[in-house]
């Protein structure tokens, strides 16, 4: 079983400074990698204002290739710090992913992966459809709770738990931008 380091998941109510939090980070990062990064998006459940969230605040952060971020981006994250997780790749693919904060909770994840990476566009246009319905993310604060309370501290169930919601969701969401788009 892969433990939650904070020990029980919790589900905070949704935290006005999120945002703020995020632009912070936002600016450290682009700071740090400067013209090494193509975009930076706030994602996950603290970038959909109301939204009950674990307070961890996830960045997507793109770059041209994922190569050159494994060489070049590893350290300057580090040393803003940031923990490298290599050992995610297997669950990640085509993804750098880090985090920060004492050893549980953390308070930052950073998702580094290409804009083509397919990942990309379903994390930026499931944050967009929980936005603009808030029946769905209602829904999704429903499920996400419900998990908290029966995963306790298990990490892997609480995820997995809710990839069935983000799957239907995230396939509504290409829909509605298909139909928004013509």
């Amino acid at each position: 079983m892969e433990k939650y380091g904070a020990g029980a998941i919790i589900v905070s109510a949704y935290d006005p400074n999120w945002p703020a939090l995020f632009e912070q980070e936002r600016a450290r990062i682009q700071a740090a990698l400067g013209g090494l990064v193509l975009a930076v998006e706030h994602v996950g459940s603290t970038a959909v204002p109301g939204l009950p969230s674990k307070p961890i605040i996830d960045l997507l952060v793109g770059v041209p290739s994922l190569d050159e971020a494994q060489q070049r981006y590893v350290e300057p994250v580090k040393a803003l710090g940031y923990v490298y997780m290599p050992q995610y790749e297997s669950w990640l693919p085509g993804e750098l992913f880090f985090r920060k904060g004492p050893p549980g909770p953390w308070t930052h994840h950073v998702h580094v992966m290409q804009l083509s990476h397919p990942r990309w566009e379903q994390l930026v246009l499931f944050r967009d459809y929980l936005r603009a319905h808030p029946e769905a993310a209602h829904a999704y604060a429903d499920i996400k709770r419900e998990l908290a309370r029966a995963s306790n501290d298990d990490i892997a169930a609480y995820r997995n738990g809710k990839s069935a919601f983000v799957e239907a969701t995230t396939a509504r969401a290409l829909a509605w931008k298909t139909e928004r788009e013509s």
